[in-house]
């Protein structure tokens, strides 16, 4: 609580919560008061060299001022000041991944800030609330069906293990690079497991659109788009035709290096909201292809078993 009260008085605009009111302030406002603390420690400890900036003249502040905090996360400098003063602002997970990067947060840090403004961190790679170990339990008893959990953004959230070994071997591809769209453009391991890739990556482009009409201001989409289209002229030329695809079941057609052609119809069951984690699955569509899903499974957990007796 000290922390709180330190705060208010380096900065006479923010909202004071007096000594004899801490006991009665709620979780929420300590927390605003702990988040204002945190982003002014972590801006006052970068150097604007750090961050590409001039120092230009002579600062009264140590580190970055709060404007130039604004111009790095792409945020207005009155919302930004507010939130160093513990206003009651919403702060939403887009803004604060914004800050996050600006700020140079590393993991630990980024997970705190997160916490403290209670709110579920987008980015790839981060722990998502929905993959409790009871979801890792069904995907692994989903076996020998290929499963896994992705976001609206594509990004590959878990998976079990026919899923891991079904278009490319999974455990060899970076977790910041587990997005189907980018496996689907630049992952030649996964494209060569795709029948007719052109039409499937043409399709996939078209659902991708439709999945970012609501996230088009987020940095992390953005991010994605603008990684998508420097690494692939592909997908430049179908992102240019502006097609549109709801999502939905799908019969899929892939030949895995190891077993061979599977025919497949995929289903998605949401795990929250629409916009949010879902499971998707991959049945087979006939007995030819269950028994060399089951063969697959077979293959893995050799695999598993020599690397354990290794």
């Amino acid at each position: 609580m000290t922390t709180m009260v330190t705060a208010a008085r380096r900065d006479p605009e923010a909202p004071r919560i007096p000594a004899a009111d801490i006991e009665d302030a709620t979780g929420t406002e300590i927390r605003r008061h702990e988040l204002a603390d945190f982003l002014r420690s972590r801006r006052e400890r970068i150097t604007p060299e750090q961050v590409g900036l001039a120092r230009g003249g002579r600062r009264r502040t140590p580190g970055l001022r709060r404007e130039e905090v604004a111009q790095l996360s792409a945020v207005g400098v009155t919302w930004y000041t507010w939130l160093e003063q513990a206003r009651d602002i919403h702060v939403s997970p887009q803004v604060l991944d914004a800050l996050a990067r600006a700020l140079l947060l590393d993991h630990s840090e980024r997970t705190h800030l997160f916490s403290l403004a209670g709110a579920v961190d987008p980015a790839p790679g981060t722990e998502c609330p929905s993959i409790t170990p009871a979801l890792r339990t069904l995907l692994r008893q989903l076996e020998p069906i290929p499963a896994c959990v992705q976001n609206s953004r594509y990004d590959i959230l878990a998976h079990n293990r026919t899923y891991g070994r079904m278009l490319c071997d999974m455990d060899a591809v970076a977790v910041a690079d587990r997005n189907v769209m980018l496996l689907a453009f630049t992952n030649e391991e996964w494209r060569t497991s795709v029948m007719d890739v052109a039409a499937v990556t043409r399709l996939m482009t078209a659902k991708f659109r439709a999945s970012m009409a609501g996230h088009l201001a987020e940095p992390a989409w953005k991010a994605l788009l603008k990684r998508l289209e420097a690494a692939s002229p592909e997908f430049r030329e179908a992102w240019a035709r502006h097609e549109v695809l709801g999502p939905g079941p799908r019969s899929k057609i892939f030949r895995n290096a190891h077993v061979g052609l599977l025919r497949l119809e995929t289903t998605d069951l949401w795990l929250g909201p629409s916009s949010g984690p879902r499971l998707v699955t991959y049945a087979p569509r006939d007995e030819e292809t269950r028994e060399r899903l089951e063969h697959l499974q077979a293959l893995v957990v050799a695999a598993e078993e020599r690397l354990a007796g290794a």
